[in-house]
């Protein structure tokens, strides 16, 4: 599956909640999201409009290692 071009950081993070991914704390544009699923995860997300793609890239590429999944499976179970 293709990256979203047009995705925002507020978008995706609404999105990563399926994961169990909730807000933790913010400081200034970018914000914090914290799982406790397989063990405690951070990610820190810009909240810009839109997402430079290599910024998305990243992200999705931590998130699928901490969850088991590739990069393609999560983009998948996220926006399907």
């Amino acid at each position: 599956m293709k990256l979203p071009r047009d995705l925002s950081g507020d978008e995706l993070a609404k999105a990563l909640g399926r994961f169990g991914y909730v807000p933790t704390r913010q400081r200034g544009s970018h914000v914090r999201l914290t799982t406790q699923l397989n063990g405690e995860h951070h990610v820190t997300i810009p909240r810009h409009n839109p997402l430079r793609v290599g910024t998305l890239k990243s992200i999705l590429d931590l998130v699928a290692a901490h969850v088991g999944l590739s990069r393609d499976e999560l983009l998948e179970r996220l926006f399907a």
